[in-house]
Parts: C-alpha cells; sequence; structure tokens
C-alpha cells in the first residue's frame, strides 16, 4: 500500500474507520527513531490482528511555535531540511521490499500555523494526507475566515483539519475556555473543514496525566457536526478516560508527549543501572564523590560499546515508544 496521501483514499479510510468504529491514531514525531517505532508497532498489532494493510497517520509540525518539529528532525536548524528528511525516511521506509510495505501510512502536518508556515504553504500540498491549519491564536470570527479561504484554496487537494479553539500548552498559564457545541457548529459550517479540533480539557506537553477529558462536551458537539472531531493533548489525560473515543464523535486523536515523556525515564533507569558500562568506572565514581550516584550504584565494569553507543539508547526509547504506541493501537481499533 505504502503512503496514501490522494485526499479521496484518505476519505476513504475515513469513512472505512467511522464503519469500523475505530478512531485512527495520528503519532507524532521529530526523529527517525520514532518514526520507526510508529511504523512498527503499527506493522506487529496489525499482524497480531491479521489485519495485514493497517492504517496509521505519522505527523510533523512545521515552525509551530510550541514544538517546532520540522526544525528538530535536523541538527542544521533547518525546518525545510528537517520536513524534506521526514518526508524521505517515510517514502523509503513505505517503499516495496520494506517491512511496513502493506501499510496504508498517511502524513499529517500537524498545527501549520497561517503566517509563520506561509513558506510551507506553498509546497505542493500533494506530498501530504491532511493538515491541521491552525489560525486558532486569532480571534474566532479571523480564525474562520482564514480557515475557509485556506479550503477553499486546497480543500480539493488535501484532508483539512481546522482548529476551532486554541489547545493550551502546559508550560504556559493560559488558561482556555472548553469549545461549545455552537461554536464548533458555526465553525464547521462556516469553514467548510473536513475534520474540527475542539478544546475538550487537554493541554499539551503535559508533565503528567492529570487532566480531565469531558467527554459529554465531545458528544454536544459530536450533535452537531457528526463524528468529525479531532483530539488533540491526550497526553494529558489518562488512557482510561479515552478508551471510548468514537463514541464521542472522535474520528481522530493525536499523541506526542507521552512517546517522548514516558520512554525517557525507561532509558534514565537502565543507563543508571549500567552506569559504569555507559561511562566506565571513574566517571561512575567521580558522580557517587559528588552525591549525584548513591552508594549502591555498581561500579567494576568497564565502558562498552553495548552501551555507549547512539544505538544503545535509540533500542531502549524505539522498544518503549513502540509499546505505547502498540497500547494505543488497542484502545482505539477495537
Amino acid at each position: 500500500m505504502g503512503l496514501i496521501t490522494e485526499k479521496k483514499q484518505v476519505l476513504d479510510i475515513y469513512s472505512e474507520a467511522e464503519k469500523k468504529k475505530w478512531t485512527l491514531p495520528c503519532f507524532c514525531t521529530e526523529n527517525l527513531t520514532t518514526t520507526e517505532a510508529i511504523l512498527e508497532a503499527a506493522r506487529q498489532f496489525g499482524e497480531a490482528k491479521r489485519i495485514k494493510n493497517l492504517p496509521v497517520i505519522v505527523a510533523i509540525t512545521c515552525k509551530y511555535d510550541h514544538r517546532s518539529q520540522a526544525t528538530n528532525y535536523t541538527h542544521t536548524g533547518r525546518w525545510d531540511i528537517g520536513m524534506k528528511l521526514f518526508l524521505e525516511d517515510l517514502k523509503v521506509l513505505t517503499d516495496k521490499g520494506s517491512p511496513y510495505e502493506d501499510l496504508r501510512v498517511m502524513i499529517h502536518l500537524d498545527h501549520i500555523q497561517c503566517d509563520d508556515d506561509i513558506e510551507l504553504l506553498s509546497w505542493d500540498m500533494n506530498m501530504f494526507s491532511s493538515i491541521m491549519f491552525d489560525a486558532s491564536k486569532l480571534p474566532f470570527r479571523e480564525n474562520i475566515k482564514l480557515t475557509s479561504e485556506f479550503v477553499r484554496e486546497k480543500g480539493h487537494q488535501i484532508l483539512v483539519e481546522g482548529a476551532c479553539d486554541e489547545i493550551v500548552d502546559a508550560s504556559g498559564n493560559v488558561k482556555s475556555e472548553l469549545t461549545s457545541a455552537q461554536n464548533a457548529e458555526e465553525y464547521f459550517k462556516d469553514t467548510g473543514v473536513d475534520l474540527i479540533v475542539a478544546n475538550l480539557g487537554t493541554e499539551h506537553r503535559a508533565s503528567a496525566m492529570n487532566l480531565e477529558y469531558y467527554g459529554q462536551k465531545a458528544r454536544d458537539i459530536k450533535d452537531k457536526v457528526g463524528n468529525r472531531i479531532v483530539l488533540h493533548g491526550a497526553s494529558s489525560v489518562l488512557p482510561s478516560q479515552i478508551g471510548s473515543l468514537f463514541e464521542d464523535g472522535v474520528c481522530k486523536v493525536n499523541i506526542w508527549t507521552a512517546l517522548e515523556r514516558d520512554s525517557t525515564p525507561v532509558l534514565f533507569r537502565d543507563m543508571v543501572v549500567n552506569a559504569s558500562k555507559v561511562v566506565g568506572n571513574e566517571e561512575v565514581e567521580l558522580l557517587k564523590n559528588e552525591g549525584l550516584l548513591g552508594e549502591r550504584c555498581e561500579t567494576g565494569d568497564k565502558a562498552s560499546l553495548g552501551y555507549f553507543t547512539t544505538l544503545y539508547r535509540q533500542n531502549i526509547v524505539f522498544n518503549e515508544i513502540m509499546k505505547m504506541c502498540k497500547g494505543y493501537f488497542e484502545l482505539w481499533y477495537k
């Protein structure tokens, strides 16, 4: 199957998901390790469920000021180079002969800003499966105006997801109002977007799963727009709160923070347990003397190639992210 970029094919997948009562997971990435972990999770889950051509959405942000993932994809500091590398990675990973050639992979542009991303918006949109056109930082009517203009210009070519209200950043002090069913209906009808992002109590870049997802709010919006809701900030709530998203009208859910946040402690613990293999006895003793490692941290092993390489660290992160992605597939592909 490979990359699914034609709008009709993308819409067909959403229609299929609705019939099967699936909520499509959309995983963001900013490096090759995460990208491959997402695809491997999809492959393994599909194999276990005997779904050979499982659909999966892989996403990236561009110049989004809260997190520019295209910039982070490369050490050049250039978003355009990062975006090209991301696209090439997915082309290669879904090409004939790849373990992931049978997956239906959709590339999503997330949080594409109506102003900062003007240069990207002039690119050929045929390379992408869907886009979140984000004018949510603007007043409501201006948001609608700019989003509807984009839909008229590009909506025939690419599935457009629009942001009715801004989903706040957990690291800031701004709290925004939950999206009302009335505003959602007005935004959806006046913009002509295919999907609508609503503020349902979640936050972006959360350090913990301690917020509340407002399912009743989602169901109220569903009554107005149907199964066309996209949930962002799902890393800020417990998986137990979002196991029945399809019934709430949520057809797609975006995940990123949890993948990075919750794989880091696993890597950290393994490096501490194997500290002398990672950095050598001398460095471990220095850290113990400085009080940064406890006395129980064992020494005696020399630094080992199997532990101080980038591959060692990436393998731990890869396996943990893959495990988490499979857990989300279990939640939403029932």
